[in-house]
């Protein structure tokens, strides 16, 4: 056993929520020891999730414009894709980030200890040394609670993120002795038992983003958001895609007219979209891998080169002792925690996506932020009007507060304004024609209560709505605000005039909300 460290806070878990409680803890004056098993803290979104899908996205979005610019008069020949500059584009941008996370760590002082992390009491963690990383475009265990999605990074040596004492792969373990701790170790892929998980061409979501090679032919299961972009970008590079969902609508938790205008797209460019089909078997052959179906529309079986399984992501809160200390995880493995973020055990907190939906990484920052203020006596709480989603396909649909299947589920009585991008200028030039926005308001209140849009840069433009939503704007609030002209942005105040009556970009409402 190495050296005890005291601490005033541990953080088990480097991920966006992970290190976002370590650094704005710092910053409030604690001593902070941040436990992470991977190489490099980021977790799942900066190094196998968020940052290299959205950089695979954009290849594809340059490809797309290219094919698209012909309908302009401007030609490109076929794009050549040289597999190993757009790995090494990745993992530059993935380096960037995680070097700048480096030093905001290494200038709050926070010790960054690398390995696995357990409670052994509710005062002590011990961490173990880390498994060797398997390789630059490896994760060090799928399973890992500590952000162990990570790749090991090539360019990253050992100690690289802790210029602050990390224990590196000595093979030591230390004990931390803290006063308050927070777990923040995030989500791994759900790995179904009955599909093969030795073979090199059955993929989760960080197999893909590895990039190991352009099938010929990829299946998806799973029509999420996580699915669908990975399609996304194979189909760009070649690959001819299958969906396989088992709902009966791609992206289920979005309302459908915000995805029909996807879903009709896909459907012209994949080989096949099957909803409402369940998958009942793989058989992994040495020409082939051959994929049992059953649905109303789908065949017995289809064969595919590579299949990748995104049907959904499980906590990894149950991975760190937790129970053994007194923290109870419910039915789904979720560690529960109030709107402080305090857990059952008085000095234990936890955020992020071990302890609940929506698994996003910007809902952990906010959780870790509030956490952090919380163990340092500040009067702080969790408690957002509402939490943005974000599909990055191609169109992209971002939704936030209720939705309207929410709504109705719920009883809610509310008011839609909708804009149909077919009437805007911005759209029509940059051929958008297919976008939407809408924006619901309360009938009573006439404040709003949720929105989304389908079309370009919708995850940017969804962040008026949440903004919004969070000051309690209603629809006069929205559309009087003035918004620049030509613009998608513009949709919104045009969505927000269309709910109270008083829009001049559309046909003539029936009346007018607005008193004389």
């Amino acid at each position: 056993m190495a050296e005890t460290i005291q601490c005033d806070l541990a953080v088990i878990g480097g991920g966006p929520g992970g290190y976002t409680a370590a650094f704005r803890a710092a910053d409030l004056g604690k001593t902070v020891v941040l436990i992470e098993e991977g190489e490099r803290i980021g977790g799942v979104c900066l190094n196998v999730g968020c940052i290299p899908s959205k950089t695979l996205l954009h290849a594809a979005e340059i490809i797309a414009e290219a094919r698209d610019a012909a309908a302009y008069g401007v030609q490109f020949p076929a794009p050549e894709i040289d597999l190993d500059t757009l790995r090494g584009k990745k993992d530059q941008v993935i380096g960037k980030l995680t070097g700048g996370l480096a030093g905001l760590a290494k200038a709050r002082k926070v010790r960054i200890l690398r390995g696995r992390g357990q409670f052994t009491s509710p005062n002590t963690i011990q961490v173990t040394p880390a498994a060797p990383p398997a390789g630059p475009d490896s994760p060090s265990g799928a399973d890992s609670p500590s952000g162990a999605d990570s790749p090991s990074g090539a360019d990253s040596p050992s100690g690289a993120d802790s210029p602050t004492g990390e224990s590196g792969p000595t093979g030591e373990t230390h004990q931390v002795r803290f006063e308050n701790a927070i777990i923040a170790v995030g989500s791994a892929p759900v790995k179904l038992p009955f599909i093969p998980s030795d073979d090199p061409r059955i993929w989760d979501s960080t197999d893909a983003l590895a990039l190991p090679f352009i099938p010929g032919r990829l299946a998806v299961l799973g029509g999420g958001i996580i699915g669908l972009e990975m399609a996304q970008v194979y189909a760009a590079l070649g690959s001819e895609v299958t969906i396989i969902e088992m709902l009966d609508q791609i992206i289920p938790p979005a309302d459908a007219d915000l995805v029909r205008p996807l879903a009709m797209k896909i459907a012209k460019e994949y080989k096949a979209v099957y909803t409402s089909t369940k998958l009942t078997g793989v058989d992994a052959a040495a020409e082939a891998i051959s994929i049992s179906l059953e649905g109303p529309k789908a065949p017995s079986s289809i064969e595919a080169d590579a299949l990748l399984v995104a049907v959904g992501r499980r906590p990894n809160g149950g991975l760190v002792g937790a129970e053994s200390i007194g923290i109870r995880l419910d039915e789904k493995g979720f560690i529960p925690v109030n709107e402080r973020l305090a857990t059952e055990v008085p000095n234990i907190y936890a955020v992020g996506d071990a302890t609940g939906n929506p698994m996003l990484a910007h809902k952990a920052v906010h959780e870790g932020k509030i956490a952090a203020e919380v163990i340092a006596g500040m009067k702080s709480a969790f408690t957002p009007m509402g939490i943005p989603s974000v599909a990055y396909t191609d169109p992209e649909i971002a939704w936030v507060g209720y939705t309207e299947k929410e709504a109705r589920a719920a009883g809610v009585d509310y008011e839609k304004g909708a804009f149909p991008w077919a009437a805007g200028g911005r759209a029509l030039a940059a051929a958008q024609s297919h976008g939407i926005t809408k924006a619901l308001f309360h009938a009573e209140t006439g404040r709003i209560i949720g929105a989304g849009i389908v079309g370009a840069r919708a995850g940017d433009l969804i962040a008026e709505a949440a903004l919004a939503i969070e000051m309690g704007a209603d629809a006069a609030d929205i559309g009087a605000t003035i918004h620049p002209h030509p613009t998608f942005a513009e949709t919104m105040a045009f969505a927000a005039e269309t709910a109270e009556g008083t829009i001049t970009d559309a046909m003539p409402p029936k009346k007018s909300r607005r008193p004389n």
